[in-house]
């Protein structure tokens, strides 16, 4: 007996003893259903951006030790927009002055910093005097007002940071130290800041506008929890729309939508058992699971209502159905799985938890429709429509074609190919972590205020070290740390550079009467450490130093902050300010932080996610190969596998160009799921071969008039499944969407123009006929009915 024998006898018992303990299999699978959607109440949303990263990740590393020696960096800055124009009004620095009274009281508020704060100095004879730049805000006098304005607009600290050149903007940033044992930490912080900017805006005539990390944790959780609430309700009404619009059945529609549900929650509850917590990414798999579900009910009632059709009772064509799906469905659905499981190569941890929950519900998926499903339909009123589909009418034509014109296909669809593919180079690798936000989001449009009017929110952080104990106030090292300042205020993508150096600067002027000419560093290594130490003894509590030096004063941290830009401007600066240290300095020292470490993943991402691929793509290969029996065929099956994801990539070189984080996941994911196709397709195609004596011509007219339909509405749901997702307000999905959509579309016209006529040319080997092994009055009903449905599968084309 022939394996294909084999598995048909074995799918024929397993079908007769479903439809006789049908009330069985159904309460059992709802059962185990239900049980594995329970472990859904142990998810929960991780909205730290850090998530995004490995532990191995070097960037995150540097960065985590960065963070050990200087203040946290995590921050809100709140921006104060003076509708008036004037910062320096009385109303408007009141503002800001109760702002940053009021910053000190936000939950986990370790700093805030602000114009009215800054502690300006200045001489008294032979003091130094430390104090607020400004104290009392609706008492100051005119002159008041404009001396102060001309300290923050002169002082290197303030401008292009805290106030921007119009004074008609300020800055009030406030930095936390996260406990990190709770996973609502930013919300909690994030509500409370928006409740003190509401507050702020009504009492005073201001604009508050907000940025920073914590914003973007809470930017995160926000998107996420927005799609959940929008895109997983409309995706529901896609797949009942296109449900029953196919098979014109209330109780198939049932059915299928109770296989998508439960698929969908026993995906996400395994993986709250397995501690797996969302994230933006790993939260699309909510609709990416109901997405990929809907084919393998589609594939399945397609072929029952089909055998229905044909006269055959509802449970011989249930039997039918198994018979001629369970091995492709099964087959489909483990290579879906394995695509997806390949974004464990990927250095972003989300995307790793996204491919495993996918992984996970597809197979569910998989186990639903061959027992849930055919359980609910040998249970409920079922009745086919009678007469052929236009889309079925669509599909003789289809096949028609495709065999009367396979040289100019052959010819089309191989330049077509070309050129898409040679625009693939057009693609280059850039990320823009605000970017990954659309304008619905509050912090999309306040970081682009800020960026406009005020400053970056992009940062780069570099740890100098002066190699000896208080190092810092050494002359030398403070001319090499001024070079390295001035240096970087020359570039391009500089707005502002942080240092301690502008300070001594500073001091040294204050002490000496404020003369002008003094505005140098101090040359002598003593006087300048009794500089630092009276202005540090001045300082109010929380305003210290620590944000700039570590304890032993050795090191000090230099806060570079950048225009907005994309991940290759944030290498090439950070790169840059590393080789020149080198070169002209001989120190080592590199640019690190959240920006640089979002600049870097999407390289890290592609570079793991090409190893996937390739493991994925070779496993798949052997898989279809083995099913086949063929590996001939297995080998065939590379090239409309592999063409859809360049023909995507090129099409999209053509029209946007970038690609980031999450587009560089795209290969793998596709890959296994636009091989349903093409496996559907060859099952049928050597079905048809071997079991009809068909020739090639002959198996291909009776694939397409098989399974095309099926082929045509799976793929149909799954580009209107992923435009729905391209819908999300979190740029990593939508372009993740969009592009898989795509995929999936160049698969169907691949598999149903460049496969057909590849198998037409290049499989004319002889087929012995296999008789079926199991003798079964449906199997010849089906043989039969199709002979006369379908007269010109028997004859010579």
């Amino acid at each position: 007996m022939s394996p294909q024998h084999k598995q048909r006898d074995w799918s024929l018992r397993y079908a007769d003893w479903l439809i006789r303990h049908r009330w069985l299999v159904l309460t059992t699978t709802l059962i185990l259903a239900l049980l594995a959607a329970s472990g859904a109440r142990f998810l929960a949303f991780n909205n730290d951006y850090r998530v995004f990263f490995s532990n191995e990740n070097p960037n995150l590393q540097a960065y985590e030790d960065l963070q050990k020696t200087y203040t946290k960096v995590d921050n809100i800055l709140f921006a104060v927009e003076a509708l008036d124009g004037d910062v320096f009004s009385h109303d408007v620095l009141e503002a800001v002055e109760t702002l940053t009274a009021e910053a000190w009281m936000l939950p986990f508020a370790l700093r805030v910093d602000s114009v009215t704060n800054f502690q300006h100095t200045y001489s008294e004879g032979d003091d130094l005097i430390v104090q607020d730049l400004v104290e009392g805000a609706s008492t100051l006098t005119p002159r008041e007002l404009s001396a102060a304005r001309t300290v923050a607009l002169n002082e290197p600290q303030l401008a292009g940071r805290m106030i921007n050149p119009e004074a008609s903007v300020t800055g009030i940033n406030v930095t936390f130290q996260m406990p990190m044992k709770s996973i609502d930490e930013a919300p909690i912080t994030v509500a409370a800041a928006r409740a003190l900017a509401t507050e702020i805006e009504d009492k005073y005539n201001v604009r508050v506008y907000m940025t920073g990390m914590v914003m973007l944790s809470n930017a995160f959780f926000e998107s996420a929890m927005q799609d959940m609430s929008t895109l997983v309700p409309l995706m529901y009404a896609v797949i009942v729309a296109v449900t029953y619009l196919l098979v014109r059945s209330v109780s198939a529609t049932i059915a299928a939508v109770m296989v998508i549900i439960f698929s969908m929650l026993g995906g996400m509850g395994l993986a709250g058992f397995l501690g797996v917590q969302l994230t933006p990414p790993s939260s699309s798999a909510t609709t990416i699971i109901m997405t990929l579900a809907v084919a393998d009910s589609i594939h399945i009632l397609v072929s029952m209502f089909a055998a229905m059709r044909r006269g055959l009772s509802k449970h011989d064509a249930i039997r039918e159905s198994l018979q001629i799906n369970i091995g492709p469905v099964f087959l489909t659905s483990i290579t879906t799985a394995i695509g997806f499981l390949s974004m464990n190569f990927a250095d972003a941890p989300p995307f790793h938890d996204l491919g495993n929950m996918t992984a996970m519900g597809v197979m569910l998926a998989f186990l639903l429709s061959v027992t849930l499903l055919p359980a609910l339909m040998a249970i409920l009123p079922a009745k086919a429509n009678h007469g052929t589909t236009s889309i079925g009418r669509s599909m003789d034509k289809l096949s028609n074609f495709v065999v009367t014109r396979q040289r100019p296909i052959l010819f089309a669809t191989v330049a077509a190919s070309v050129m898409l593919i040679s625009m693939i180079p057009l693609n280059h690798l850039d990320d823009n972590f605000v970017d990954y936000f659309d304008e619905s989001q509050a912090f999309r449009t306040d970081t682009d205020f800020i960026n406009q009017h005020l400053t970056g929110v992009y940062q780069l952080h570099y740890s100098l070290d002066s190699q000896q104990a208080n190092g810092v106030s050494d002359p030398e090292f403070l001319q090499k740390l001024q070079k390295f300042t001035d240096w970087l205020r020359e570039q391009p993508e500089v707005r502002h550079v942080s240092t301690i150096s502008d300070t001594f600067l500073r001091l040294n002027k204050n002490l000496h009467e404020d003369d002008a000419s003094y505005y140098r560093l101090p040359e002598d290594s003593e006087l300048a450490a009794q500089y630092l130490l009276l202005y540090e003894l001045s300082l109010p509590y929380g305003l210290d130093l620590n944000n700039q030096l570590n304890v032993g004063k050795s090191t000090t941290q230099l806060v570079v902050t950048l225009n907005n830009a994309g991940s290759v401007q944030l290498k090439s600066i950070g790169e840059r300010g590393t080789q020149w240290l080198h070169d002209n300095l001989g120190m080592e020292a590199y640019g690190v932080g959240p920006s640089i470490m979002f600049a870097y993943i999407a390289d890290r991402n592609m570079q793991g996610m090409l190893v996937g691929t390739i493991l994925a793509l070779l496993i798949i290969s052997l898989l279809i190969g083995i099913s086949l029996r063929s590996v001939r065929l297995g080998a065939l099956s590379l090239i409309p596998n592999l063409l859809p994801a360049g023909l995507a990539f090129g099409l999209w070189g053509g029209l946007v160009g970038e690609v980031n984080m999450a587009v560089s996941m795209v290969t793998g994911m596709a890959l296994g799921i636009v091989v349903d196709d093409t496996v559907h397709f060859l099952s049928k195609y050597l079905r048809a071969r071997r079991e009809q004596g068909l020739n090639a011509e002959q198996a291909v007219r009776y694939a397409f008039s098989s399974v095309g339909v099926a082929i045509v509405v799976t793929s149909l749901i799954l580009v209107f499944g992923f435009s729905v997702l391209a819908q999300s307000s979190f740029g990593m999905n939508s372009n993740m969407a969009i592009l898989t959509a795509i995929s999936i579309f160049m698969a169907l016209v691949a598999d149903f123009l460049l496969l057909p006529v590849l198998l037409i040319k290049l499989d004319r080997k002889y087929y012995p006929l296999q008789a079926p092994q199991r003798s079964n009055e449906f199997i010849d009903g089906q043989d039969s009915a199709a002979q006369e449905e379908k007269p010109y599968e028997t004859q010579p084309v």
